[in-house]
């Protein structure tokens, strides 16, 4: 749970540390606001990501299931700036299916965090791997950061692609397969 009064805090020591003055009128309010989308940015800190797979239905379908252009928006761990993009998930399922919007929720919650793309994408196949015992998971990410954007290289078109593949996506003709569905 987000303690709204020591971000509020924070946020202030940053105004003065940076040379501000955070009783200027355009400021009083800033205090609150970053508070308040930390409080968003940061709900799933406290979350178990596994909850999100609980509604599981027996699978007559056994083929690859795939949904795509999940839009996230996470925090860059390091400099604590946005990273927003899309994740394309397909797991094959073993005995059990889950709930389509059930993926969604499931990335919701792990970019919910202080989070690096990188285990990002492999907590969301770890979590589907665990929460769904499928036969095979393949999770790919592509974000643009803040952080590259708007400081440092200062590249704001450069995307970030990161995969995570478990079970039987991870043999090179499996995912080849999945991915060119993927790319349609």
């Amino acid at each position: 749970m987000i303690d709204a009064e020591r971000v509020k805090a924070a946020v202030v020591e940053l105004l003065l540390a940076i040379g501000e003055d955070p009783n200027r009128e355009q400021l009083l309010a800033t205090p609150q606001k970053v508070a308040d989308a930390y409080a968003g940015f940061f709900k799933g800190i406290d979350m178990d990501p596994l909850l999100a797979l609980t509604d599981t239905f027996e699978a007559e379908h056994t083929d690859a299931v795939i949904l795509k252009d999940i839009e996230l928006v996470s925090i860059c761990e390091h400099h604590l700036l946005p990273f927003t993009g899309v994740a394309h998930i397909a797991y094959l399922p073993s005995d059990r299916v889950i709930g389509l919007g059930r993926l969604p929720k499931l990335v919701e919650i792990l970019a919910a965090r202080p989070q690096l793309q990188e285990n990002l994408t492999a907590q969301i196949a770890d979590a589907l791997e665990a929460g769904l015992k499928t036969e095979g998971v393949l999770v790919v990410i592509e974000a643009r950061h803040h952080c590259v954007a708007s400081r440092g290289a200062r590249q704001p078109e450069v995307s970030t692609v990161t995969m995570a593949t478990r079970g039987c996506y991870a043999e090179p003709v499996r995912r080849a397969e999945i991915m060119g569905l993927i790319s349609k």
